[in-house]
């Protein structure tokens, strides 16, 4: 299962107009970290199906939407709550089961 990528309008209809809870990662596809995190990401999101959404934004195709979050550097998953963000994750991610709880 992928993650379903977002655009600048579908990040605004998934993340602020509905109240789930979720992660965004902000990745790209041909970078060497962000090849390892996409797929634990991936490896993740059929645990949490109906509960936690999982989302994906290419920062190469959509780079107004990564710079408006005034980010540096990928990968970075971002969480949101009730359309709010709530904190952030940044590189590598070394234990699997922070991601989890």
């Amino acid at each position: 299962m992928s993650l379903q990528q977002l655009n600048s309008k579908s990040f605004e209809e998934k993340i602020y107009d509905r109240t789930e809870k979720c992660l965004v990662v902000f990745s790209r596809k041909n970078g060497h970290v962000c090849k390892q995190v996409v797929p634990i990401l991936e490896e993740l999101q059929p645990n949490y199906e109906g509960e936690f959404g999982f989302y994906y934004v290419d920062v190469e195709e959509d780079k107004s939407l990564y710079q408006s979050f005034s980010l540096k550097g990928v990968p970075q998953i971002l969480f949101f709550n009730e359309g709010e963000y709530q904190g952030k994750l940044v590189g590598e991610v070394e234990d699997v089961d922070n991601l989890k709880s």
